[in-house]
């Protein structure tokens, strides 16, 4: 039936409950959740992606000239034992880098909530942070074993981390 279609009103008070109690307007009263970006979480995941690029033009060990991209491209071609060669750490950096600075950009869109993009970049985040803290333990937390390439990659983990955490962690903001 529409609105056409139906009677009128035949009391005066039809617009009162029958109670006597208040009736609720048909529209929310609350305070609107507003749409932003989240410029911080966004610029520190964007600086974690640029830190794993950076880190594929850099060495990665101190006493070896082999740059991130030739590790990638190690890792790349023998997939199947990239576990056993320990080459699946930098492709985890540099790919997940990749993902959080693709984060970041979502991170910088106006959006009511950035909290799930924050999950998702404190699960690639906790992947990147584990592939760092795997060849630290190795080499017994002997940080002169690597070069500027591995400590991008730290940055990366860092970097990312506290990007996620600052998007989980920052609630919608009402109007």
């Amino acid at each position: 039936m529409s609105e056409r279609d139906r009677e009128p009103a035949t009391t005066e008070m039809s617009y009162a409950s029958p109670t006597g109690a208040a009736t609720a307007p048909a529209w929310s009263t609350g305070r609107p959740v507003l749409r932003r970006p989240d410029p911080v979480a966004g610029l520190l995941l964007l600086l974690a992606g640029t830190a794993a690029l950076l880190s594929l033009v850099l060495p990665w060990l101190a006493d070896g000239d082999a740059t991130g991209l030739d590790l990638m491209r190690r890792g790349f071609s023998g997939l199947s034992d990239v576990v056993d060669t320990g080459l699946w750490q930098p492709l985890v950096i540099v790919l997940g880098g990749v993902l959080l600075f693709a984060l970041g950009v979502r991170m910088l869109m106006p959006s009511r909530s950035h909290r799930t993009g924050g999950l998702v970049a404190l699960a690639v985040s906790g992947l990147v942070v584990w592939a760092v803290l795997v060849p630290l333990v190795a080499a017994g937390f002997d940080l002169g074993f690597f070069d500027a390439g591995f400590w991008c990659g730290i940055a990366v983990a860092v970097c990312g981390v506290l990007g996620a955490a600052k998007a989980v962690l920052t609630g919608p903001r009402k109007g």
